[in-house]
Protein backbone atom coordinates (compact mmCIF):
# COMPACT_ATOMS: atom_id res chain seq x y z
CA UNK A 1 0.00 0.00 0.00
CA UNK A 2 2.95 2.26 0.46
CA UNK A 3 4.45 2.10 -3.07
CA UNK A 4 0.72 2.78 -4.27
CA UNK A 5 0.68 5.46 -2.16
CA UNK A 6 4.26 7.23 -3.28
CA UNK A 7 3.13 6.52 -7.03
CA UNK A 8 -0.05 8.16 -6.87
CA UNK A 9 1.64 11.42 -5.49
CA UNK A 10 3.92 11.48 -7.92
CA UNK A 11 1.15 10.64 -10.72
CA UNK A 12 -0.58 13.93 -9.34
CA UNK A 13 2.76 15.76 -8.78
CA UNK A 14 3.13 15.27 -12.77
CA UNK A 15 -0.63 16.15 -13.68
CA UNK A 16 -0.01 19.97 -11.46
CA UNK A 17 3.15 20.31 -12.55
CA UNK A 18 3.70 21.25 -8.81
CA UNK A 19 4.24 19.63 -5.17
CA UNK A 20 2.09 22.66 -3.69
CA UNK A 21 -0.69 22.23 -6.22
CA UNK A 22 -0.50 18.29 -5.57
CA UNK A 23 -0.59 18.78 -2.17
CA UNK A 24 -3.41 20.44 -2.08
CA UNK A 25 -5.96 18.30 -4.44
CA UNK A 26 -4.35 15.45 -1.97
CA UNK A 27 -5.00 17.14 1.42
CA UNK A 28 -1.53 16.43 2.45
CA UNK A 29 1.35 18.55 3.59
CA UNK A 30 3.74 19.31 0.48
CA UNK A 31 7.03 17.74 2.91
CA UNK A 32 4.54 14.99 3.05
CA UNK A 33 4.28 14.51 -0.94
CA UNK A 34 7.63 15.52 -1.08
CA UNK A 35 8.87 12.38 1.23
CA UNK A 36 6.55 10.24 -0.84
CA UNK A 37 7.90 11.24 -4.36
CA UNK A 38 11.42 10.64 -2.66
CA UNK A 39 11.07 7.10 -1.46
CA UNK A 40 9.93 5.98 -4.96
CA UNK A 41 13.58 7.72 -6.53
CA UNK A 42 15.49 6.08 -3.80
CA UNK A 43 13.51 2.37 -3.89
CA UNK A 44 14.02 2.77 -8.07
CA UNK A 45 17.41 4.26 -7.79
CA UNK A 46 16.49 7.29 -10.24
CA UNK A 47 15.55 10.76 -10.15
CA UNK A 48 11.97 11.16 -11.31
CA UNK A 49 11.40 14.87 -11.33
CA UNK A 50 13.25 17.96 -11.93
CA UNK A 51 12.04 20.42 -9.30
CA UNK A 52 12.46 23.98 -7.90
CA UNK A 53 10.39 25.86 -5.30
CA UNK A 54 7.75 26.26 -7.51
CA UNK A 55 7.53 23.68 -10.32
CA UNK A 56 7.99 20.04 -10.77
CA UNK A 57 8.78 18.19 -13.79
CA UNK A 58 9.24 14.86 -15.07
CA UNK A 59 12.48 13.35 -16.11
CA UNK A 60 12.77 11.62 -19.50
CA UNK A 61 12.57 8.32 -17.23
CA UNK A 62 9.92 10.36 -14.98
CA UNK A 63 7.63 10.45 -17.69
CA UNK A 64 8.09 6.92 -18.64
CA UNK A 65 7.48 5.88 -15.11
CA UNK A 66 4.91 7.46 -14.94
CA UNK A 67 2.79 6.20 -17.39
CA UNK A 68 3.25 3.35 -16.32
CA UNK A 69 2.11 4.31 -12.89
CA UNK A 70 -1.49 5.32 -14.83
CA UNK A 71 -1.82 1.96 -16.74
CA UNK A 72 -1.15 0.11 -13.23
CA UNK A 73 -3.41 1.97 -11.31
CA UNK A 74 -6.18 2.11 -13.95
CA UNK A 75 -5.76 -2.35 -13.51
CA UNK A 76 -6.29 -1.67 -10.06
CA UNK A 77 -9.22 0.33 -10.10
CA UNK A 78 -10.54 -2.02 -12.92
CA UNK A 79 -10.25 -5.21 -10.78
CA UNK A 80 -11.53 -3.63 -7.79
CA UNK A 81 -14.87 -2.55 -9.53
CA UNK A 82 -14.63 -5.74 -10.84
CA UNK A 83 -14.61 -7.37 -7.42
CA UNK A 84 -17.54 -4.87 -6.44
CA UNK A 85 -19.65 -6.22 -8.90
CA UNK A 86 -19.49 -9.63 -7.50
CA UNK A 87 -20.84 -7.69 -4.27
CA UNK A 88 -24.02 -6.63 -6.01
CA UNK A 89 -24.61 -9.65 -8.51
CA UNK A 90 -24.94 -13.27 -8.54
CA UNK A 91 -21.57 -13.52 -10.82
CA UNK A 92 -19.19 -16.34 -11.50
CA UNK A 93 -19.76 -20.63 -11.09
CA UNK A 94 -22.19 -21.63 -7.86
CA UNK A 95 -21.65 -24.89 -7.01
CA UNK A 96 -24.44 -26.79 -4.99
CA UNK A 97 -24.71 -30.34 -3.36
CA UNK A 98 -28.31 -31.51 -2.01
CA UNK A 99 -29.84 -34.56 -1.13
CA UNK A 100 -31.36 -36.44 -3.75
CA UNK A 101 -34.71 -36.42 -2.85
CA UNK A 102 -34.90 -32.50 -1.65
CA UNK A 103 -32.76 -31.91 -4.98
CA UNK A 104 -35.85 -33.63 -7.81
CA UNK A 105 -38.39 -32.36 -5.71
CA UNK A 106 -37.25 -28.69 -5.07
CA UNK A 107 -34.10 -27.87 -6.93
CA UNK A 108 -35.21 -27.98 -10.54
CA UNK A 109 -37.50 -25.52 -10.64
CA UNK A 110 -36.60 -23.51 -8.39
CA UNK A 111 -32.59 -22.69 -9.44
CA UNK A 112 -34.19 -22.26 -13.33
CA UNK A 113 -36.20 -19.51 -11.28
CA UNK A 114 -32.71 -18.16 -9.62
CA UNK A 115 -30.62 -18.37 -13.00
CA UNK A 116 -33.46 -16.60 -15.17
CA UNK A 117 -32.77 -13.28 -12.21
CA UNK A 118 -29.16 -13.53 -12.54
CA UNK A 119 -28.43 -14.30 -16.10
CA UNK A 120 -24.67 -14.06 -15.31
CA UNK A 121 -24.62 -16.99 -12.76
CA UNK A 122 -23.47 -20.52 -13.57
CA UNK A 123 -25.31 -23.06 -11.44
CA UNK A 124 -22.97 -26.71 -11.25
CA UNK A 125 -25.79 -29.13 -9.08
CA UNK A 126 -24.92 -32.23 -7.56
CA UNK A 127 -27.26 -34.33 -6.60
CA UNK A 128 -26.01 -36.88 -3.54
CA UNK A 129 -27.37 -38.32 -0.56
CA UNK A 130 -23.48 -39.14 0.49
CA UNK A 131 -22.35 -37.25 3.84
CA UNK A 132 -19.62 -35.29 1.78
CA UNK A 133 -17.55 -32.88 3.38
CA UNK A 134 -18.42 -29.16 2.19
CA UNK A 135 -14.89 -27.80 2.78
CA UNK A 136 -12.82 -30.88 0.65
CA UNK A 137 -15.32 -30.84 -1.77
CA UNK A 138 -15.32 -27.65 -2.98
CA UNK A 139 -19.20 -27.10 -2.90
CA UNK A 140 -20.01 -23.06 -2.54
CA UNK A 141 -23.10 -24.38 -0.86
CA UNK A 142 -24.49 -27.51 0.62
CA UNK A 143 -28.17 -28.56 1.47
CA UNK A 144 -28.63 -30.95 4.05
CA UNK A 145 -31.77 -32.45 6.21
CA UNK A 146 -30.35 -32.77 9.95
CA UNK A 147 -30.94 -32.05 13.46
CA UNK A 148 -27.51 -31.04 14.05
CA UNK A 149 -25.20 -29.33 11.10
CA UNK A 150 -21.04 -30.07 11.31
CA UNK A 151 -19.59 -27.76 13.90
CA UNK A 152 -17.23 -27.18 10.94
CA UNK A 153 -19.61 -25.51 8.67
CA UNK A 154 -21.18 -22.12 8.41
CA UNK A 155 -24.91 -23.56 8.84
CA UNK A 156 -28.62 -21.28 8.15
CA UNK A 157 -32.05 -22.92 8.50
CA UNK A 158 -33.94 -22.54 5.59
CA UNK A 159 -36.76 -24.45 6.29
CA UNK A 160 -38.42 -26.88 8.50
CA UNK A 161 -38.80 -30.48 7.49
CA UNK A 162 -41.65 -32.38 10.05
CA UNK A 163 -41.37 -36.13 9.60
CA UNK A 164 -44.68 -38.88 9.20
CA UNK A 165 -44.97 -42.52 10.01
CA UNK A 166 -46.60 -43.77 7.18
CA UNK A 167 -47.58 -46.86 5.67
CA UNK A 168 -49.77 -48.15 2.50
CA UNK A 169 -53.26 -49.59 3.63
CA UNK A 170 -52.53 -53.19 2.59
CA UNK A 171 -49.53 -53.41 4.76
CA UNK A 172 -51.69 -51.75 7.59
CA UNK A 173 -54.84 -54.44 6.58
CA UNK A 174 -52.33 -57.15 7.05
CA UNK A 175 -49.90 -56.83 10.02
CA UNK A 176 -52.38 -54.37 12.10
CA UNK A 177 -52.37 -50.79 12.68
CA UNK A 178 -49.78 -49.65 16.02
CA UNK A 179 -51.56 -48.30 18.37
CA UNK A 180 -48.96 -47.07 20.74
CA UNK A 181 -45.03 -46.93 19.96
CA UNK A 182 -43.90 -49.93 21.40
CA UNK A 183 -46.21 -51.69 18.97
CA UNK A 184 -43.25 -50.97 15.89
CA UNK A 185 -41.50 -53.61 17.34
CA UNK A 186 -43.50 -55.91 16.15
CA UNK A 187 -43.32 -54.59 12.76
CA UNK A 188 -41.55 -54.39 9.99
CA UNK A 189 -39.57 -50.89 9.09
CA UNK A 190 -38.15 -49.35 6.59
CA UNK A 191 -35.61 -47.26 8.04
CA UNK A 192 -33.59 -44.54 6.68
CA UNK A 193 -29.50 -44.81 6.86
CA UNK A 194 -28.08 -42.16 8.14
CA UNK A 195 -30.06 -41.18 11.18
CA UNK A 196 -28.27 -39.63 14.25
CA UNK A 197 -30.25 -42.62 16.54
CA UNK A 198 -29.02 -45.05 13.89
CA UNK A 199 -31.78 -47.75 14.15
CA UNK A 200 -33.87 -46.14 17.05
CA UNK A 201 -36.96 -44.10 16.13
CA UNK A 202 -37.55 -40.99 18.98
CA UNK A 203 -41.12 -40.49 19.34
CA UNK A 204 -42.60 -38.08 21.75
CA UNK A 205 -46.37 -37.57 22.53
CA UNK A 206 -48.54 -36.67 25.82
CA UNK A 207 -47.16 -39.85 27.79
CA UNK A 208 -43.10 -38.21 26.96
CA UNK A 209 -40.66 -39.72 24.58
CA UNK A 210 -40.57 -43.27 23.62
CA UNK A 211 -37.26 -44.29 22.08
CA UNK A 212 -37.94 -47.86 19.65
CA UNK A 213 -35.42 -50.23 18.72
CA UNK A 214 -36.94 -50.78 15.20
CA UNK A 215 -36.59 -54.22 13.36
CA UNK A 216 -35.73 -52.81 10.13
CA UNK A 217 -35.79 -54.71 6.74
CA UNK A 218 -34.62 -52.39 4.42
CA UNK A 219 -32.38 -49.63 5.61
CA UNK A 220 -31.67 -46.68 2.50
CA UNK A 221 -29.47 -43.27 2.26
CA UNK A 222 -32.53 -42.30 -0.17
CA UNK A 223 -36.14 -41.31 1.26
CA UNK A 224 -37.60 -41.88 -2.35
CA UNK A 225 -36.28 -45.63 -1.92
CA UNK A 226 -38.47 -45.87 1.53
CA UNK A 227 -41.46 -44.44 0.32
CA UNK A 228 -41.51 -46.63 -2.59
CA UNK A 229 -40.71 -49.73 -0.57
CA UNK A 230 -43.37 -48.66 1.58
CA UNK A 231 -46.10 -48.28 -1.43
CA UNK A 232 -45.73 -51.67 -2.00
CA UNK A 233 -46.15 -52.89 1.18
CA UNK A 234 -42.73 -53.48 2.57
CA UNK A 235 -43.45 -51.91 6.73
CA UNK A 236 -43.37 -48.86 8.11
CA UNK A 237 -41.93 -46.05 6.98
CA UNK A 238 -40.34 -42.68 8.95
CA UNK A 239 -40.24 -39.86 6.38
CA UNK A 240 -39.46 -36.08 6.06
CA UNK A 241 -43.15 -34.89 4.87
CA UNK A 242 -42.26 -33.29 1.89
CA UNK A 243 -41.18 -37.03 0.03
CA UNK A 244 -44.90 -38.47 1.54
CA UNK A 245 -46.93 -35.73 1.11
CA UNK A 246 -48.89 -36.56 -2.23
CA UNK A 247 -48.77 -39.83 -1.43
CA UNK A 248 -50.87 -38.68 2.11
CA UNK A 249 -52.82 -36.76 0.03
CA UNK A 250 -53.89 -39.08 -2.54
CA UNK A 251 -54.30 -42.06 -0.02
CA UNK A 252 -51.61 -44.38 -0.89
CA UNK A 253 -49.87 -44.06 2.03
CA UNK A 254 -51.68 -43.66 5.91
CA UNK A 255 -50.28 -41.83 8.58
CA UNK A 256 -49.79 -44.00 11.64
CA UNK A 257 -49.23 -42.86 15.47
CA UNK A 258 -50.58 -39.57 14.23
CA UNK A 259 -50.40 -38.33 18.06
CA UNK A 260 -46.86 -38.94 18.03
CA UNK A 261 -44.02 -37.21 16.63
CA UNK A 262 -40.54 -37.61 15.87
CA UNK A 263 -38.14 -34.67 16.18
CA UNK A 264 -38.60 -32.20 13.46
CA UNK A 265 -35.32 -32.01 11.18
CA UNK A 266 -34.44 -28.76 9.32
CA UNK A 267 -33.44 -27.95 6.07
CA UNK A 268 -29.73 -26.62 6.36
CA UNK A 269 -27.43 -24.19 3.65
CA UNK A 270 -24.31 -24.91 5.19
CA UNK A 271 -21.00 -22.70 3.79
CA UNK A 272 -17.56 -22.84 4.50
CA UNK A 273 -16.25 -20.60 7.53
CA UNK A 274 -15.15 -17.46 5.82
CA UNK A 275 -14.94 -13.42 6.63
CA UNK A 276 -17.16 -12.64 3.67
CA UNK A 277 -19.96 -14.50 2.27
CA UNK A 278 -19.79 -13.85 -1.68
CA UNK A 279 -23.02 -11.95 -3.24
CA UNK A 280 -24.15 -15.38 -5.23
CA UNK A 281 -24.07 -17.53 -2.03
CA UNK A 282 -26.42 -14.44 0.26
CA UNK A 283 -28.87 -13.97 -2.83
CA UNK A 284 -29.61 -18.23 -3.29
CA UNK A 285 -29.62 -18.39 0.45
CA UNK A 286 -32.31 -15.64 0.55
CA UNK A 287 -34.06 -17.49 -2.82
CA UNK A 288 -34.32 -20.45 -1.20
CA UNK A 289 -35.88 -19.22 1.77
CA UNK A 290 -38.54 -17.07 -0.11
CA UNK A 291 -39.38 -20.21 -2.11
CA UNK A 292 -39.28 -22.56 0.01
CA UNK A 293 -41.95 -20.52 2.59
CA UNK A 294 -44.00 -19.81 -0.52
CA UNK A 295 -44.21 -23.75 -1.53
CA UNK A 296 -45.24 -24.55 2.14
CA UNK A 297 -47.47 -21.85 2.03
CA UNK A 298 -49.00 -23.57 -1.00
CA UNK A 299 -48.88 -26.93 0.01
Amino acid sequence: MDKLTNMKAFIKVVERGSLSEAARELRLSRSAVSKYVIDLEVELGVQLLNRNTQNAAPTEVGHRYYERCIAILAEIDDAERSLSQFQVEARGVLRVNAPMSFGTRFLGQMIAQFMARNPSLQVELILSDQQLDTLQEGFDVTIRLTDTPPANVVARQIASAPRVICASPGYLEKAGIPKRPKDLRTHQCLNYGYLATGSQWKLTGKDGDHWIPVEWNLCSNNGEILRDAALEGCGIALLPNFIVQTCLHDGSLKEVLADYRAPEMSVYAMFPPARYMPFKLRAFTEFLVNSLSASATAE
